[in-house]
Formats: C-alpha cells, sequence, structure tokens
C-alpha cells in the first residue's frame, strides 16, 4: 500500500468540546502522522464552496451553517493508505452504526454533528487538501 495523505477535518462540535487532543491522538495511534494543521472559521459561503458536491442535497444548508458556526481544525494526515485509514479510523456517519472505539462511536453527537470529516478517495484528497492548504504549508 502506497504513503498518501488525505484531509482531515475536526468540526465544530468536537472543538467546542475541546476534544482535538484526543480525536489527533487516535489518528496518531493508528499510524497517521499530521503533516499540516490549523485552526479556522469558516464562513457560510466559505462552507458552501467546500461542500460544493452537496448543494442539491436537502442538508446543504444545514450543514454549511453547522460548518460555520463555530471553529475547526483542519490538517492533512500522512500514511500507508491515509484515505482508507482515516474513515477506518473515524466510523461510520452516522454514530450509531459506528464500531466501538471509532472517533464517531466515542465522540459524535448526531449523523450531523459526527466530529470528523475526512476525504473518501485520492481525488478528492488531493482537491480537498489545496482548498486549505499550500504547498509550502505541507511539511512532512
Amino acid at each position: 500500500m502506497a504513503t498518501e495523505r488525505t484531509l482531515s477535518i475536526i468540526k465544530p462540535d468536537a472543538t467546542k468540546r475541546n476534544l482535538t487532543g484526543k480525536i489527533n491522538a487516535k489518528f496518531e495511534d493508528a499510524g497517521l502522522r499530521i503533516v499540516a494543521q490549523k485552526r479556522i472559521q469558516l464562513t457560510q459561503d466559505q462552507a458552501g464552496q467546500f461542500y460544493a458536491v452537496h448543494k442539491e442535497r436537502p442538508f446543504f444548508g444545514e450543514l454549511t451553517e453547522f460548518m460555520a458556526s463555530g471553529p475547526v481544525v483542519v490538517q492533512v494526515l500522512e500514511g500507508e493508505g491515509a484515505i482508507a485509514k482515516n474513515r477506518e479510523v473515524m466510523g461510520a456517519t452516522n454514530p450509531a452504526d459506528a464500531a466501538p472505539g471509532t472517533i464517531r462511536a466515542e465522540f459524535a453527537e448526531s449523523v450531523g454533528e459526527n466530529s470528523v470529516h475526512g476525504s473518501d478517495a485520492p481525488e478528492t484528497a488531493k482537491e480537498e487538501i489545496s482548498f486549505f492548504f499550500s504547498g509550502l504549508e505541507l511539511v512532512g
């Protein structure tokens, strides 16, 4: 399996509850390295640009409002099979379906407020990373 990079976002529900360190420990314990990281506050317009793929879905407005409701931590994770590994560590979108020990099983408050976002494919990861980070910020 190749070394990959993937985008991870620690969402407002988790930053509000001061879970950044606990969530990052789960990534690192799984063998992923954090090679770029910053805490930012998205506007609803920026959240809309990032989640534009969901623009026609009924939850789009709620999603962008939520993502702009408080600070988020955007970061780039690196490791062998990082995209799949990140998704495994995050757990299912619905915390009721998430495997024990995953981030969403432990920390998510609901399907919408599920504590983390992760890229779902290499192309998506590249696009999402470049949305938040310049090449100079990737220092793995």
